[in-house]
């Protein structure tokens, strides 16, 4: 049996352990093999796995195991390790739930049908999708969503369910429709058109909609970016509507490339109900770790720049900030995600969105559609929303500046106890010490000759040129370190 200390974020207090045989690691690397990773498991061992040195080296190579896993950024967020690693938190089976929450609503709007499960087609432990029907239209395929509430959840219950019933009346040419929408005090359940070609995600991974979420993103057969010009109308696309949310007063934070449905060659965004439930947003983990980075306008604009970098490169990228960015098809390319992406973007703060429409790679790009955007939210609810950003932002600045307190606490630590730091604390404790010792001297022969010259002449002589010799120095290893 291992003891495994499991910490959330930065808060000792928020740590527990549990106790894991190599048989549950084993389980656990099993059901990721979905995946398609090669994960550094150590081998099973039948003769001689009681041995000392065998614990000890499978302990290291357990803990490796975990490291590889909650630093791979889709793993980490996945079911399966969250119920690993804290079982009493993921113990519930968020499939049933939803489907008790979806039957009692179908109760009273029995023209819906459940065809079936989408099992793990998205990365939320609590967001569930189910294939549905209309009974009088069996051929149209629907697919609805249903998702519990998150930490960041600050509207009223009232303003809550008024503005989840708003989003059908949404009308914009890069929103993807929503046809039914509505909430209770605790969840909303959406229904939208069912799309066989998937999301731009789908696009870049050439995957399967409906195949888990594990299997699709983890690890692309074939990584390959997209043409120039569908960068350019895509992300055009994108920041159009990004726009018209910010001038909407309407919350996102939500972009990532499985949040973009595909429509031939016009990209809609999707999940605007997300930040109304106060869902986390899938890179929370990068941009707070930014201080600059502390509105949901400029959290758009960062999501942004690695949903622009998962188009270009055909992958995520590795860590951020972005030191220097690969060859891409334009300079104009690098530019914005400089402007994003780049450690003096991430420490100075992000963009309008304004501003990156106006950079080369998007000023050019003509936009044929003719659709007028339509989005009524009444002046009550607005209010409501301005409130209720403003909570979410306040969240996020604090945990920002715990962050940081702590990344700055953790640098001092580990600078103070570094080899270095501890050979110059011992040889300033030896000067200390040296130099302690020397005055002790000093004082010591200035009285002795005082009194010598007292007891014979009478006369005066200066303290400071000592008639007798200097005794010797006291030891340095009576210093304090």
């Amino acid at each position: 049996e291992y003891i495994i200390r499991v910490q959330r974020g930065i808060s000792v207090e928020n740590s527990w352990q549990i106790v894991r045989r190599y048989s549950d690691f084993d389980l656990l690397n099993n059901s990721l093999q979905i995946a398609g990773l090669s994960l550094p498991l150590p081998p099973k061992k039948l003769i001689g796995n009681m041995d000392r040195e065998f614990i000890a080296e499978r302990q290291k190579g357990l803990q490796n195991y975990l490291n590889v896993i909650t630093t791979n950024h889709i793993l980490s967020n996945c079911e399966l390790v969250k119920k690993f690693l804290d079982p009493n938190n993921y113990s519930a089976n968020y499939t049933e739930i939803a489907l008790q929450q979806v039957s009692m609503f179908f109760r009273s709007e029995p023209k819906w049908e459940v065809v079936e499960p989408l099992k793990d087609i998205g990365w939320r432990i609590r967001k569930k999708y189910f294939l549905m029907k209309i009974k009088n239209q069996p051929k149209e395929r629907l697919v609805l969503s249903w998702a519990d509430l998150g930490p960041d959840k600050y509207l009223s219950d009232k303003d809550f369910q008024c503005l989840i019933k708003l989003l059908p009346s949404c009308l914009h040419p890069y929103i993807y429709r929503v046809t039914f929408a509505t909430a209770n005090e605790s969840s909303a359940l959406l229904i939208r058109m069912f799309n066989e070609k998937g999301t731009l995600k789908d696009l870049i991974y050439k995957a399967k909609p409906k195949d888990p979420f594990l299997k699709k993103y983890c690890n692309p057969k074939k990584i390959q970016g997209l043409e120039l010009q569908q960068i350019k109308t895509y992300g055009r696309q994108i920041l159009e509507v990004l726009k018209f949310l910010h001038d909407k007063g309407f919350p996102y934070g939500h972009l990532h490339a499985s949040n973009v449905m595909l429509d031939g060659d016009t990209c809609r965004l999707l999940d605007l109900e997300n930040s109304l439930l106060g869902l986390p947003s899938f890179y929370r983990s990068y941009f707070s770790q930014f201080r600059k980075i502390n509105t949901l306008e400029s959290v758009d604009v960062h999501c942004f720049g690695h949903l622009l970098y998962e188009m270009t490169y055909g992958r995520p990228p590795d860590s951020v900030p972005v030191d220097s960015f690969p060859p891409a098809p334009s300079m104009a390319v690098v530019a914005v995600l400089e402007s994003t992406l780049s450690c003096e973007a991430c420490k100075n703060g992000m963009p309008t969105v304004s501003r990156l429409l106006q950079m080369p790679l998007f000023s050019d790009v003509l936009l044929t559609t003719s659709e007028k955007p339509q989005f009524k939210i009444p002046t009550k609810l607005k209010e409501a929303l301005r409130i209720a950003k403003e909570c979410i932002e306040k969240r996020l600045i604090e945990e920002q500046k715990q962050i940081h307190q702590h990344r700055r606490l953790t640098r001092a630590q580990s600078h103070h106890g570094s080899e270095e730091e501890r050979k110059k604390r011992k040889i300033l404790a030896r000067k200390k010490s040296k130099r302690s010792a020397l005055e002790n001297s000093e004082e010591h022969s200035a009285k002795y000759s005082n009194s010598n010259n007292s007891a014979g002449s009478g006369a005066s002589s200066p303290l400071t040129s000592p008639s007798s010799p200097t005794p010797p120095s006291t030891s340095v290893e009576h210093a304090p370190f």
